[in-house]
C-alpha cells in the first residue's frame, strides 16, 4: 500500500465513523451509482425547452389582461423576474404577442404544455431511477399522463403564489418589513411546491414523509439561487453587446443546470436516508454494508417484467455472514442476493 493510499483509508475510515460526513459521502456516492450527471442534463435540456414558452405566454396573457394598466405590468413582469433573475434583461422586451390575436396565445399555449410534458416525464423517469424502481413498480402510460397534468398543475400554481410574494415589494412605506415577510412566505411556498412536485414525479409507494427532507432541502436552495441570479444580474450581465447577449444566454444554461443538479441531489438525500445507505467506502475493498444495499439495489431497476428474477452477488462475504472468505485466505464463496431478498426501495 503506497502512501497515498494509506492516507486515503485513513479519510476514509474517519469518515465513516462520523454520522455526518458518511452521510453527505453516502449521497454523493449515490448520485455517481445513479449517473446523476446524465439525469440533469436530461432534465435540463427538458426546462430549458419549456421555459421560454411558459414566459411567454404569461407576458401575453399579461398583455391582453392588463392592456389598460401599464403599471400592474410592470408589477407582475418584475415578480416574473425575480422568480427567474437571469432572463430579466430580455423578459421585458417579449412583447411580439402582444399585439396578436388569440391564435398566438394558443399556439403559444400547446407549445408551453408540450414543453412542459417533457419536463414532467423526465422528472418521473429521473425520481424512478434514484429511487431504483423496478420496472413493473414505475407508472404506465395512462398514470404518467395523469400525473403530468399534476405536476403542470403544480407549476402553474407555485409561479401564480410565488409571484404574488414577490409583487408584494412593491408596496409602500413599510418595505422593509413587507419585503421580508414576503420572502419568508416565498421560501416556505417554494419548499412546498417541492413537496408537490417530488410526490407527484416519484412512484406512489415511496411514503411522502420519505420526501419531505429533501424538498424542503430543495426549496431552501432554490431560494439562494434565485438571490444568487440576482445579484449576478446585477453586477455582471447587460444585454447592450453581443457579449452580454452570449453571457445571459450561457448563464442561463448554467443556473438551470446548476438548479436541477441540486433537485436531484436533494432526491438523493431522500434515498440515502430513507434506505440508510451509509457509510459508504471511499475504496475498496471492503465493502461496507451501505454499498452491499446500494449496490444490490442498482440492478432491480432493470427488471421489465414480474416473471423476471435478477440476482446479486458478493464475493467477499460467506453465505453465513461471517468474515470475507477472501481475508480469510479462503476460496471465495459466493453470497446471492435474490430479487425477494432485496426489497425494491418502492415496495417498501
Amino acid at each position: 500500500m503506497n502512501a497515498g493510499e494509506s492516507v486515503i483509508r485513513l479519510i476514509d475510515a474517519w469518515q465513516q465513523r462520523h454520522k455526518p460526513a458518511a452521510f453527505v459521502i453516502g449521497v454523493i456516492r449515490k448520485y455517481g451509482d445513479d449517473n446523476g450527471g446524465q439525469l440533469v442534463a436530461s432534465f435540463s435540456h427538458a426546462a430549458f425547452v419549456s421555459l421560454f414558452p411558459l414566459l411567454l405566454v404569461l407576458v401575453t396573457i399579461l398583455g391582453l389582461v392588463a392592456a389598460s394598466d401599464p403599471e400592474l405590468q410592470h408589477r407582475v413582469v418584475s415578480a416574473v423576474t425575480e422568480q427567474f433573475p437571469l432572463m430579466s434583461q430580455d423578459l421585458g422586451n417579449v412583447k411580439q404577442l402582444h399585439r396578436s390575436s388569440l391564435i398566438g396565445l394558443i399556439v403559444g399555449l400547446l407549445v408551453a404544455i408540450w414543453g412542459t410534458t417533457g419536463l414532467a416525464q423526465t422528472g418521473m423517469f429521473a425520481m424512478a431511477q434514484i429511487w431504483n424502481v423496478p420496472g413493473p413498480k414505475r407508472p404506465g402510460y395512462l398514470q404518467r399522463l395523469g400525473r403530468t397534468g399534476l405536476f403542470m398543475l403544480v407549476l402553474a400554481v407555485g409561479v401564480l403564489v410565488t409571484t404574488g410574494l414577490a409583487s408584494l415589494n412593491a408596496f409602500g412605506n413599510q418595505r422593509s418589513l413587507v419585503v421580508a415577510g414576503a420572502d419568508a412566505l416565498a421560501l416556505v411556498a417554494n419548499m412546498g411546491m417541492y413537496v408537490l412536485s417530488f410526490r407527484v414525479l416519484t412512484p406512489k409507494d415511496v411514503p411522502t414523509r420519505d420526501l419531505v427532507p429533501g424538498a424542503m432541502l430543495g426549496g431552501v436552495a432554490w431560494t439562494v439561487l434565485q438571490a444568487g441570479g440576482a445579484l449576478v444580474v446585477s453586477h455582471f450581465l447587460t444585454s447592450g453587446s453581443v457579449y452580454g447577449i452570449f453571457g445571459i444566454v450561457l448563464s442561463l444554461l448554467a443556473w438551470i443546470y446548476l438548479v436541477l443538479m441540486v433537485t436531484v441531489y436533494a432526491a438523493e438525500v431522500n434515498v440515502v436516508r430513507a434506505r440508510r445507505l451509509w457509510p459508504r467506502s471511499l475504496v475498496q475493498p471492503p465493502l461496507t454494508e451501505a454499498d452491499r444495499a446500494a449496490l444490490a439495489l442498482q440492478p432491480l431497476q432493470a427488471q421489465r417484467r414480474e416473471e423476471q428474477q435478477i440476482s446479486v452477488t458478493f464475493t467477499d462475504v460467506a453465505k453465513d455472514g461471517g468474515a470475507s472468505p477472501t481475508e480469510a485466505g479462503l476460496t471465495p464463496k459466493p453470497r446471492t442476493q435474490a430479487h425477494d431478498e432485496v426489497s425494491p426501495p418502492a415496495a417498501n
